[in-house]
C-alpha cells in the first residue's frame, strides 16, 4: 500500500484475486521475520512461525466447550492449547509439543476463543465522533450520507484498514460488516482491506435495487477466493420496500446465505412493520440476522423464537444514539440466539471490552436490578460461542473445541487496570480493555502478538487515514 491514500492503477482481475488470496496468508508468511515491540523493557519475542503453535502453561483456559472444563465456560486451570494447521488441535495439561512446534509461554495469562462482532460498518471510520449530539436520523443525514458520496477506492480502503486492524488489537477475530456502498471498485477496495487485515470477516452486502447478478459476481469473484471470507446478503425490511426485501431474500436464498437486516432500531420504525415484512417473504427463521431488535413487541420476538431467526444487541451504539434498550432477557427467556455488534461508526472504537461491560450495565441500569440476564458468564459467551451460533458459523469458531479453527486469543492480566487477581472470569468484562490482548491467532496465524500487531506500522495506518479523512472533507 502506497504511503498516502492516492488512486491505484487499475489491476487485472488475476492480480486482484492473487493479491486477496496472499493477503489473507500474509501475517504467516511474515512471521519468519517478525519481532514484537519491547514491552516494560522486556527483550523481544519471536512471533511464532509456522504452522504448528502450542501455547503452554496458560493459567487459565476458557474454551467455551463445557465439555471440555468445568462449568459453562469450560474452564480449565493451568492448561495447554495446541493448535495445528490452522485448527486446534488440543487443550490439556502438559501437552506434547510436535517437532517442529513454535512454544509459546503463556504463564500467567488467560487464554480464550476470540470474539465474534456480529455486526458492524467498519467504514464509518471515517466520521468517527461525529455527530455526537444527533440520534440514528441525524447521524444519517450529517454524518453517514454525506461521507459516503464522497468515497474514494483508496480513501475507503484506508479508513476499512484502519478499523478492522482496531478491531483486531480488541480481540475480534471474526466479523460481519454490514456494507451499503455500491460501486464495484469501492467494493474491491473494501474487501482487498478486509482480506489484507487477517480476520475472519462476513461481507454483508445491501444491493439499492433488485441485483442478483450484482451480488453474485461480488461473491464469486471477490468473497470466495479469500480464504477466511464469507458472505451474506443485507437489507432493510420495511413494508415500503418489500419487493427489495422480496429479492434481497431470493438472492439470498438462491446462494445458500444468511439474509441481514436492520430491525426496530428506532421506535418510529414500527410503521415500516419489519418483522411482519420478514415473515410474509418467508425469511423468519436460522438465516435470518437481525440487528438492534430493540422495539420489538412480545408476539414478535416469540415469532423470532419460533423460527430460530438470530439477533444482534448493540448496547453502546444505541446508548449514543438515544435508542433505547433491546429487551435482551426476553429474548433469552424466549430462546433466541443473540451475539453483540460494535456497529461501527457510532461505537467511535472497536473496544470489545467495553461492549461486553456495557451489554451487562445497561440492562442492570435499565431493570434497577444487578441480577438481570446477561450475567458475566452469559455476556462472554454472547462474544464468542454465541456469536458464532448467530451467524451460523458454530461449527466453526466460537470455542475452543478441537477440530474447530484456531481462533484464539491471550490477555495479559500483569496490567495496573486489570491486578490483583480477584475473580479473572469478572476482571475480563470489567477490568479488561484492549491493551490487555497480549496475542490474537485467526486460523492459528498471529495477527498480534507480545502485545503489537504483526507486521503493522499502525503510525502508518493512521496517517494513510488521517490523509484520507482530510481529503473527504475537503472534497464536501
Amino acid at each position: 500500500m502506497q504511503s498516502n491514500p492516492t488512486p491505484r492503477p487499475a489491476r487485472s482481475r488475476r492480480e486482484l484475486l492473487t493479491g486477496l488470496g496472499a493477503a489473507a496468508a500474509a501475517p504467516l508468511l511474515l512471521g519468519a521475520t517478525a519481532r514484537s515491540a519491547p514491552r516494560n523493557g522486556l527483550a523481544h519475542r519471536p512471533v511464532p512461525v509456522g504452522r504448528t503453535v502450542l501455547l503452554r502453561g496458560a493459567a487459565l483456559v476458557l474454551t467455551m466447550d463445557p465439555a471440555l472444563g468445568s462449568g459453562p465456560l469450560g474452564s480449565v486451570e493451568n492448561a495447554d492449547v495446541l493448535m495445528r494447521n490452522g485448527v486446534i488441535a488440543s487443550v490439556g495439561k502438559a501437552l506434547q509439543a510436535p517437532p517442529g512446534a513454535s512454544v509459546v509461554d503463556t504463564s500467567g495469562k488467560l487464554v480464550m476463543p476470540g470474539f465474534v462482532d456480529t455486526h458492524t460498518h467498519l467504514w464509518q471510520a471515517a466520521i468517527r465522533g461525529g455527530c455526537t449530539d444527533g440520534d440514528l436520523f441525524g447521524w444519517f443525514e450529517r454524518c453517514t450520507d454525506p461521507a459516503r458520496g464522497r468515497l474514494t477506492p483508496a480513501a475507503l480502503h484506508s479508513f476499512v484498514r484502519l478499523a478492522a486492524l482496531d478491531a483486531v488489537q480488541s480481540g475480534v477475530t471474526t466479523l460481519v460488516d454490514w456494507v451499503d456502498i455500491f460501486a464495484y471498485d469501492l467494493i474491491e477496495s473494501y474487501i482487498r482491506a478486509l482480506a489484507g487485515s487477517g480476520v475472519r470477516f462476513t461481507y454483508a452486502m445491501y444491493p439499492p435495487k433488485p441485483d442478483g447478478a450484482l451480488l453474485g459476481k461480488v461473491k464469486k469473484e471477490l468473497v470466495d477466493p479469500v480464504p477466511l471470507g464469507s458472505f451474506q446478503v443485507a437489507t432493510h425490511a420495511a413494508r415500503s420496500a418489500e419487493y427489495l426485501n422480496r429479492a434481497h431474500w431470493e438472492a439470498a436464498q438462491d446462494m445458500g446465505v444468511m439474509l441481514n437486516s436492520h430491525v426496530l432500531e428506532r421506535p418510529e420504525q414500527r410503521a415500516d412493520d419489519p418483522v411482519g415484512v420478514l415473515a410474509d417473504i418467508g425469511a423468519l427463521g436460522p438465516r435470518l440476522l437481525i440487528n438492534h431488535a430493540i422495539h420489538l413487541t412480545d408476539e414478535e420476538i416469540a415469532a423470532l423464537a419460533d423460527h430460530d431467526a438470530r439477533a444482534v444487541h448493540c448496547p453502546l451504539s444505541n446508548m449514543r444514539l438515544g435508542s433505547g434498550v433491546m429487551r435482551l432477557s426476553e429474548f433469552r427467556r424466549r430462546g433466541v440466539k443473540v451475539g453483540l455488534g460494535l456497529d461501527g461508526g457510532t461505537n467511535d472504537t472497536s473496544d470489545f471490552q467495553a461492549l461486553m461491560k456495557t451489554a451487562i450495565g445497561l440492562q442492570r441500569s435499565h431493570a434497577m436490578d444487578a441480577g438481570v440476564f446477561p450475567q458475566v458468564q452469559d455476556v462472554l459467551r454472547m462474544a464468542t460461542l454465541g456469536g458464532a451460533e448467530a451467524i451460523g458459523a458454530a461449527d466453526r469458531v466460537g470455542s475452543l473445541t478441537p477440530g474447530k479453527r484456531a481462533d484464539v486469543i491471550v490477555i495479559d492480566p500483569a496490567a495496573l487496570n486489570f491486578a490483583p487477581r480477584f475473580e479473572w472470569v469478572g476482571q475480563i468484562v470489567f477490568n479488561g480493555r484492549p491493551e490487555n490482548i497480549d496475542s490474537v491467532f485467526v486460523d492459528g496465524r498471529p495477527l498480534k502478538f507480545g502485545g503489537r500487531l504483526v507486521d503493522i506500522d499502525t503510525g502508518e495506518v493512521v496517517r494513510e487515514a488521517e490523509t484520507a479523512a482530510t481529503r473527504l472533507r475537503a472534497a464536501g
